[in-house]
């Protein structure tokens, strides 16, 4: 995640070797897509609104927190007029967090034939984020939950879900033992964000 850093300190990372950067702000990573070279792949992985739908296709790769079937269905449309087909991940809501976006794991496994057939999406696999805990190795039920979800859904429905979008700068390791394809390490590799007051 590059979010909040310059857009100098993702140029190192690249010229480093590192492909993948993550944004949660369309207005911030479009800035940052605009200055930078191409062969970035850009990731959205923020809440994504309707209304910037959009702008967010003509500039990021993959998008994170695909939310809804109604979201899903925007974008495909937006996706098929702009002749893009954009890599999406499923949010998962798994604790049921009012506070959090996502489907829950009963009305993802209903929507999930509707969602894999839209022709302007390219279903990629799930995201998650677990409740916010102490340590580390409290996230692991959530991320073995999450693994749990897919391997499910691909069983039960003959689908393809082959990514786990899952852990964070605090927790990845445990993340990554639990089956995840993808982290979003941002502090990891560009060092503590400051606070905004």
């Amino acid at each position: 995640m590059s979010k909040t850093f310059p857009a100098d300190a993702v140029l190192e990372a690249w010229q480093a070797g590192q492909v993948d950067f993550g944004e949660s702000r369309q207005q911030e990573g479009s800035a940052k897509v605009a200055e930078l070279p191409e062969g970035i792949r850009w990731h959205f992985i923020g809440g994504l609104q309707r209304n910037k739908v959009r702008k967010v296709l003509q500039d990021f790769d993959v998008l994170h927190s695909v939310d809804s079937l109604k979201l899903a269905s925007h974008i495909d449309r937006i996706a098929g007029e702009l002749q893009l087909k954009p890599e999406v991940y499923l949010e998962v809501n798994l604790a049921g967090e009012a506070s959090k976006g996502g489907f829950g794991p009963e009305e993802l496994s209903g929507v999930l034939q509707q969602l894999v057939e839209m022709e302007n999406l390219s279903v990629n696999g799930l995201m998650a984020i677990p409740p916010a805990v102490g340590q580390a190795e409290d996230a692991r039920p959530w991320f073995r939950l999450a693994r749990e979800l897919r391997d499910r859904l691909e069983d039960g429905q003959g689908v393809s879900l082959p990514g786990l979008s899952m852990g964070m700068s605090g927790d990845f390791e445990v993340a990554i033992e639990e089956g995840a394809t993808i982290v979003r390490v941002g502090s990891s590799i560009f060092g503590d964000r400051e606070v905004s007051a």
